[in-house]
């Protein structure tokens, strides 16, 4: 079994009872009923909230994420559960649906197909700010350090796996800094966009039959007021019910964000193989026994998990990329692929947050660099003879090179015995922490 996901029934509860304050408000619903209503969503949310409670709120909501890709099922479970809590609260019996019916009262206003869209955007944009945002920032903060900590180190730098011009191992940690703030920057544009497009009001095809032409607005201001954040009714209801832009583009954004992981995980594995035959540049913390027949090789474990991680993200924006797509989610006046999508993007958060923590505090915390390594590296390499071109010409550059490499001497070394340079000149040039910045 797959059932729906405990943050979508959690994101329910909280809109059930923003709507039966709204149609309180709006005078068509009794305050007792209001109540009662209220008080069962708040009993269902603070049960799901906290995993000692979960599993046993979770047992009510049994129904499977593979059932009418409107949410329908999971909607009419809410209801009825909500009503039956209500009911027994009341002092009522189970199934009596007085003096709360789930569907007069619970669902007054309402629709599957404008509130399973809107449980989606509400769960999503919650796992954002509660997880994602906190664990992206953590990662952040921990390439941040290694930035400072790296930035005094010149290592030599790798175009197409070959060497390169000398760079700053800050300076190569600064740009895995910049995809997390641009990650930052992704998550919270996601989080704005499904915000600021609630379904809710629509009910049956996004004309609003059988709702009041204020409840929607009400009900996203209470939203806002539980979750402190600036949820907003649909621009346009027919948009909002009939596709899934919002979702397809912030799934996109993540699938983006797990890529830039992916990047970063490589690279640092990369310049961490090794001891003894790899490059052998940084050092990353051992975490657990390498090799069941190895003794004392550590593998990148923590790095294979986040690059596992962001393969199965890629995966998930194709599920949720289909589920968009007109003829297969898409159809007409209703997407019909709404579960799956909505447990596919909370997979996808969850991973996400789950692995950046995993990441900052098991891998990118403990990174060491080698120095002796880095030095030894840059200064063997050919690429130093860039800085004699402006000096000697591309071609004399390019010939001391060639000429180093068949003789294995350093371009120093070269230099030195041929009498290219003076010495002093010499040092100028080949001063790495110079070829590391502009000059004019």
């Amino acid at each position: 079994k797959s059932p729906v996901s405990w943050e979508v029934i959690h994101a329910f509860a909280l809109l059930k009872k923003a709507a039966a304050q709204a149609n309180h408000a709006l005078g068509k619903l009794e305050e007792s009923t209001c109540s009662l209503i209220c008080g069962a969503c708040d009993e269902i949310a603070e049960a799901l909230v906290d995993p000692g409670t979960r599993e046993d709120m979770m047992r009510h909501f049994p129904v499977d994420v593979f059932q009418t890709g409107s949410g329908t099922s999971t909607n009419m479970n809410v209801n009825e559960v909500v009503s039956n809590m209500a009911c027994l609260s009341a002092g009522s019996e189970i199934g009596a649906q007085d003096p709360v019916h789930p569907n007069d009262h619970v669902n007054m206003g309402q629709s599957s197909n404008d509130t399973f869209p809107t449980a989606m955007h509400v769960a999503t944009c919650l796992r954002m700010q509660v997880d994602l945002l906190p664990g992206i920032e953590t990662l952040r903060d921990s390439l941040e350090r290694k930035t400072a900590q790296f930035e005094h180190l010149v290592k030599i730098g790798r175009t197409h796996l070959q060497d390169a011009t000398p760079i700053r191992l800050g300076q190569e940690f600064s740009g895995f800094e910049r995809q997390l703030r641009n990650a930052l920057e992704r998550t919270r544009s996601s989080m704005q966009c499904l915000a600021g497009n609630l379904a809710i009001g629509g009910t049956a095809v996004g004309t609003g039959i059988n709702t009041h032409p204020e409840f929607a607005g009400m009900v996203c201001e209470r939203l806002s007021s539980e979750t402190g954040i600036p949820f907003k009714e649909a621009t346009n209801h027919f948009e909002a019910q009939s596709s899934l832009d919002s979702m397809v583009d912030a799934h996109g954004r993540l699938k983006t964000i797990a890529v830039s992981l992916s990047k970063i995980a490589s690279d640092i594995r990369l310049m961490a193989c090794g001891p003894r035959c790899g490059l052998n540049e940084i050092a990353l913390p051992a975490v657990q026994p390498g090799s069941s027949i190895m003794p004392g090789k550590v593998n990148p474990v923590i790095i294979e998990s986040v690059m596992q991680v962001s393969m199965r993200i890629c995966g998930n924006d194709t599920t949720i990329t289909m589920g968009g797509m007109g003829g297969l989610g898409s159809l007409l006046d209703l997407n019909v692929a709404m579960p799956l999508t909505a447990v596919t993007m909370l997979e996808t958060i969850q991973l996400l947050s789950n692995s950046t923590i995993n990441f900052s505090a098991q891998c990118i915390d403990g990174i060491e660099a080698n120095e002796d390594v880095i030095n030894d590296i840059v200064e063997r390499s050919l690429m130093l003879g860039t800085t004699l071109a402006p000096e000697l010409g591309y071609n004399e550059a390019a010939a001391i090179a060639k000429a180093c490499f068949k003789s294995g001497q350093t371009i120093r070394e070269y230099c030195l015995e041929h009498d290219i340079l003076p010495p002093d000149r010499l040092d100028s040039l080949l001063d790495v922490s110079e070829m590391t910045h502009p000059h004019a």
